[in-house]
């Protein structure tokens, strides 16, 4: 039988197969030994060992169209990645870490901002024009406020979509707005330290239409892209990428070097200070990762 992983937890996995429903099973010993692991998304082949209960094997992994290494998922479409507007304040750094991991990972990315009820419209247009710059669509959401949902709908639709984004920003608030059929577990923010607890522990298939499914994943925050090496960075902003060929260096690392298309377009307002500073952060921080 032929179905679609939709959840990975310890070691079992949950099968979706269409017109049987759900089968929670083991992936052979073989996978291991070929150190190939079924990922959330994966199309498989599975046998039934328990017809009553729902049981069965992954026997084989069909082939993935795609596949991304962070967060490990399967067959995507593109990636949401998700920030309060406010409360917690965003990390831009943090922003641009999760958008250059899916830029190398060449996956489409939207950004949504959360909580924008909490925040004016002054304050919403500062947000979107740097990203929108960059070549970002840019969604205002409020979860608690129903704003904005069916805006978010319509760029979900068709889709399987990964969504990303730190804790605390109403990721799974959001995803319970989207749809009625799967309740997840929704964290309180720590008033203390404007925090969110981490509720998802594991990635899982949301269907939110018939044709239009969430992969929600695990929060993380470390830029680790197997591959990606700091003269990878600057392609990974989409905006530098015109004023490259105007670097009189090759392999301009667009930070030390005399004429530099990249600043020079910096100086004339033409790429966003916020942006560049986190890319020389994140370039710096990549420079002096001690390879083992």
């Amino acid at each position: 039988m032929k179905g679609k992983i939709m959840k990975g937890i310890s070691g079992f996995y949950y099968v979706y197969v269409a017109g049987a429903g759900i089968y929670e099973c083991k992936a052979k010993g073989a996978f291991r030994r070929q150190k190939r692991k079924p990922l959330v998304g994966d199309d498989v082949e599975i046998a039934v060992i328990d017809e009553e209960n729902k049981k069965g094997n992954v026997e084989e992994l069909l082939p993935r169209r795609m596949e991304l290494i962070r967060p490990a998922v399967a067959n995507v479409d593109m990636a949401l990645v998700v920030f309060a507007a406010t409360k917690p304040e965003p990390n831009f750094n943090l922003l641009d870490r999760f958008l250059c991991m899916m830029e190398f990972q060449n996956l489409p990315v939207t950004i949504c901002f959360n909580k924008c009820d909490l925040v004016g419209e002054e304050e919403q247009r500062s947000l979107a024009s740097v990203y929108e710059a960059a070549g970002y669509p840019v969604i205002f959401t409020s979860a608690k406020k129903q704003i904005h949902l069916e805006e978010l709908k319509a760029a979900l639709k068709g889709k399987t979509t990964t969504v990303a984004g730190p804790s605390g920003v109403g990721k799974s608030s959001l995803i319970n707005a989207l749809q009625s059929n799967v309740r997840m577990e929704t964290g309180t923010i720590s008033a203390k330290i404007e925090r969110g607890k981490n509720t998802t522990r594991h990635s899982e298939i949301i269907p939110i239409s018939e044709d239009s499914f969430i992969v929600d994943t695990p929060g993380f925050s470390s830029l680790d892209v197997p591959g990606m090496e700091k003269e990878d960075l600057w392609r990974c902003y989409p905006e530098f990428v015109p004023f490259e060929p105007y670097c009189r260096f090759q392999g301009c690392s667009h930070i030390s070097e005399p004429d530099c298309g990249v600043k020079e377009a910096l100086a004339e307002g033409r790429i966003s200070q916020e942006r560049y500073r986190n890319y020389v952060l994140i370039y710096e921080e990549m420079k002096n990762i001690r390879k083992y």
